[in-house]
């Protein structure tokens, strides 16, 4: 075709130019994912631990990774890093102290502690107990389960942002920037790396439903979309319901053979539209019909856990058939990494604890405490723990100082970004580290901190990747998820 004849091609982008191109990587894709090419093209010998999957823009990782899959539960809201991973025991002689000026140092905070005339300490009124070999200080009171796996976990007590509310920082968080439209980490490395399975998603999303809900935060799906990569990388999100996809059947009355048929006329009519026009989000669109012709078959068998042996699902405790559940999200995403779902992300609501945290946080950690364990175990007794990387973590942290009333039994806790916690396990990574530290307070950092790209850097470096060679060209620019500034790998933490 010659573009320079068609007046509506002139309109498009250059990116769209070279898509139209004779020998353009979009004529392939269309090739590949037409009905007959139904047979997947063998992948060309790599080195060990360096393949990458179908329609990886990598051809091979950078380094050696036996990891291949990432499990990414977050925590809506920003769980409280000092009753739950970062133990400080002298807060208990600061009981109703105001916090020192000389520990605030001036910095911002919410509107909804701004205006207060005081800010007293809150120590945490749970008892802490140090677990493993690595004597990791851990909350003994709600993670009853957790404690049993210190030794298989990276902590991570010195996370920070720059972001100080929920929406900028969940996208900073997810994205590497806080301004929305940016393609998130799971698209990134749907992108790099490709499909482990034709027949599922690279990429999905769930969103738990937590058994308390007296503080829900809105999620966005601009969390899990694909922003300037191409569409295919963005997540298909299921639902926390039985039936995970909704119209994943026929209707009555229209037979496979029918379906099979329409979605042909389809494609020709979108090659016609893509020779015309050479819009990349046509490709998109074909894709998407086929995913979700060949997903008619695939999800059906993956949302049915009745086939899980018993023992199996009592790792993942009492929620785990109840659809929705954080226990049933995290046996599905198990599931959907066993048949090669490349990245699965999980979000869990409800943990901005600005008050009564006492009668929250339990319901939060029981939720999530033996699922979590069980998640672990499950990944082990498969084999999968080795190529599975599971993070675990919210967007910021909490104060120390109470936001509301304050007594020794309860106490809210607002916005803190200065130092949060998190922690990963398995994926390569160095179980039984602890990384970083923060003052007395929870306050600030005093030993290694680890900024959000420092950590999706460290995350890509896990999968084989190199965050500096890793980018997509856009605007003009090399646009990368660890964007502009200086982002480390934090090599203790790898094994």
């Amino acid at each position: 075709m010659n573009v320079f004849n068609n007046p509506r091609a002139l309109e498009l982008t250059r990116r769209h130019f070279f898509a139209s191109s004779g020998l353009s990587l979009g004529a392939m894709a269309l090739s590949a994912l037409s009905s007959s090419a139904a047979e997947v093209a063998p992948m060309p010998h790599l080195p060990p631990d360096t393949n990458t999957g179908i329609g990886a823009a990598l051809p091979q990782t950078h380094f050696p990774t036996k990891c291949k899959n990432v499990i990414y539960l977050h925590m809506v809201g920003g769980p409280a890093q000092m009753d739950l991973y970062d133990y400080k025991p002298k807060m208990l002689d600061y009981y109703d102290k105001d916090l020192p000026d000389d520990v605030r140092k001036g910095q911002r905070l919410t509107t909804m502690t701004s205006g207060q005339a005081r800010f007293p300490i809150a120590p945490s009124k749970y008892k802490f107990k140090q677990y493993g070999d690595c004597g990791m200080w851990m909350n003994a009171e709600l993670l009853p389960h957790t404690v049993k796996m210190a030794d298989d976990m990276v902590f991570i007590r010195s996370m920070h942002t720059e972001a100080i509310n929920h929406e900028p920082a969940i996208t900073h968080m997810q994205t590497g920037n806080m301004v929305t439209g940016r393609p998130c980490l799971g698209a990134w490395t749907s992108y790099g790396l490709g499909s482990l399975n034709q027949n599922l998603p690279t990429f999905v999303v769930m969103v738990a439903k937590p058994s308390n809900q007296e503080q829900v935060q809105a999620i966005s799906a601009r969390l899990w979309q694909s922003g300037y990569l191409p569409g295919e990388h963005a997540a298909v999100s299921f639902r926390a319901a039985s039936d995970p996809i909704l119209f994943i059947n026929n209707p009555p009355g229209v037979s496979d053979e029918v379906r099979r048929t329409t979605l042909d006329g389809l494609t020709k009519l979108n090659k016609l539209n893509h020779a015309s026009l050479g819009d990349p989000e046509t490709i998109t669109r074909i894709a998407a019909y086929e995913m979700a012709y060949r997903m008619q078959s695939s999800v059906p068998e993956l949302a049915d856990i009745t086939k899980e042996p018993q023992n199996v699902l009592d790792l993942y405790g009492p929620d785990v058939k109840k659809s929705g559940s954080f226990a049933h999200t995290a046996l599905t995403a198990r599931r959907l990494v066993e048949r090669g779902v490349r990245f699965v992300q999980v979000y869990h609501n409800n943990w901005d604890h600005h008050g009564n945290l006492a009668g929250r946080m339990p319901d939060q950690c029981k939720d999530v405490d033996q699922p979590c364990w069980g998640l672990i175990q499950d990944l082990k007794r498969l084999g999968l723990f080795e190529s599975t990387l599971v993070i675990w973590g919210g967007e910021f942290g909490r104060t120390i100082y109470s936001q509301g009333g304050l007594s020794k039994t309860n106490y809210g806790r607002d916005h803190h970004p200065r130092c949060f916690s998190m922690w990963m396990a398995g994926g390569g990574t160095k179980g039984g580290t602890i990384y970083g530290e923060t003052d007395d307070f929870s306050y600030n950092i005093v030993k290694d901190p680890v900024h959000v790209r420092d950590l999706h850097a460290t995350i890509l470096r896990l999968l084989g990747i190199d965050h500096e060679k890793f980018s997509f060209r856009y605007q003009g620019l090399d646009q990368k998820l660890t964007g502009v500034e200086k982002a480390h790998v934090i090599k203790e933490m790898i094994a």
